[in-house]
């Protein structure tokens, strides 16, 4: 008799965005009236830029002449994108392009990067976190049973608290696979050299694996603070990094990405970018070659003018929620190198609650923090990928409506 992926079936029945977006469309069909400002999801909302769209409109005419048309492309990805992604992204830190492997998004990476680790394999993760990394593990049969307020059984949850500035703390016991997020998701803080460098050291010392998710790299402008993993002596032994065109150039409806294994990181004598190589080259047929042409444009001198000057609209976006949360007299963090602000609920609320409220008096969305853990409880995100206009709005909503309430 068949039967069902019973790991699979421990999960909730929803993932947590969609729940969001129920409890929204249920609310605007009893309140058609009122006008919704989302602030939850880390959908981006600024249009792409044009050197990217001038060249998937030159790519796609390609695709309509014999002599010009591109077929099945190579899994990895096109040389020219690798190649660009080597010479911008990773200069000078001795990154090789068949060390890159192009992909249709961070959280397909993240979220399939397992399928190379065995199934005994103990995972350590912060908390809160995003979903993403503990849900598939949870599907592969790597996190053992579900308890309320413990969470899974063979997961090893590393706390990100308000008292340690949200970054989480070396594990106590062995851990096989750890999953960090920086500049973080939820809470938006970045992670200096120097602290990195802990986790490098304990990862080689323990024979684990780093699962380095850099999403929001493009947002870092604090000193001292690493773009990628691979600025760390000995982290090529020990590190995978994920990195998406996502919120870096708008790619959000377009998908892609890529993920890099250097070809030191090597367990039991097999070679994780060899691994992940026959891994993508029997799962996927690699990412649309006119979506590539426009990733190679963000490389551009123009493309990458333009796409600064987004970043810099969502960073200012970032300003307005923080400074005006904290003007209000709130507890808000992050938003300095992340598109994400962190703010403290009002005292003797849960942040699902807070939600409710915020979408009942203000028509505000955000995301409440125990979406992303039981650490998270108490807080709640704020994404800055909205308009300078709807940004303002909806701080000025919610400080009025809860001012009195904090």
């Amino acid at each position: 008799m068949v039967k069902a992926n019973e790991n699979l079936a421990k999960l909730p029945a929803s993932y947590l965005f969609v729940d969001i977006a129920k409890k929204v469309e249920a609310f605007q069909k009893t309140h058609p009236e009122k006008e919704i400002i989302r602030l939850g999801i880390g959908d981006v909302t600024r249009p792409l830029v044009r050197p990217v769209v001038d060249a998937i409109k030159k790519a796609a005419e390609e695709m309509g002449h014999p002599e010009t048309f591109h077929g099945y492309g190579p899994e990895s990805g096109y040389e020219f994108l690798r190649k660009a992604i080597v010479t911008h992204d990773y200069k000078g830190l001795d990154i090789s392009e068949d060390e890159v492997f192009v992909s249709d998004g961070a959280k397909s990476d993240t979220g399939s990067i397992g399928d190379i680790f065995s199934v005994d394999n103990v995972v350590a993760v912060c908390d809160p976190v995003y979903p993403v990394y503990v849900d598939t593990n949870v599907m592969a049969g790597r996190a053992g049973t579900y308890t309320e307020g413990k969470g899974w059984s063979k997961i090893v949850y590393l706390p990100c608290k308000e008292e340690n500035d949200f970054l989480p703390q070396l594990p106590k016991q062995n851990v096989d696979m750890i999953y960090l997020c920086f500049p973080n998701n939820p809470a938006g803080v970045s992670i200096s050299k120097t602290e990195l460098e802990k986790w490098v050291q304990y990862a080689l010392d323990h024979q684990a694996v780093i699962l380095y998710d850099a999403a929001y790299e493009a947002f870092i402008s604090t000193p001292n603070v690493p773009h990628s993993i691979y600025e760390i002596e000995g982290a090529k032994k020990c590190a995978i990094e994920f990195r998406s065109f996502s919120k870096t150039a708008g790619f959000t409806g377009t998908r892609c990405a890529f993920t890099v294994i250097p070809k030191e990181l090597v367990i039991d004598g097999v070679s994780m970018n060899r691994l992940w190589s026959r891994r993508q080259s029997t799962k996927m047929n690699g990412v649309s070659y006119p979506i590539q042409r426009g990733a190679e444009a963000v490389y551009s001198e123009e493309g990458q003018k333009l796409v600064r000057e987004n970043i810099a609209y969502y960073k200012q976006n970032a300003h307005i929620i923080v400074d005006g949360f904290r003007k209000a007299g709130f507890t808000v963090y992050g938003g300095q190198d992340s598109p994400y602000a962190w703010l403290k609920v009002p005292e003797g609320m849960t942040s699902w609650e807070f939600f409710d409220q915020l979408l009942e008096k203000c028509g505000v969305v955000g995301t409440p923090g125990s979406g992303f853990g039981m650490a998270g409880e108490g807080f709640f995100r704020l994404t800055a990928f909205n308009t300078k206009e709807n940004t303002e709005k909806a701080v000025k909503l919610i400080v009025d409506a809860f001012s009195k309430e904090k």
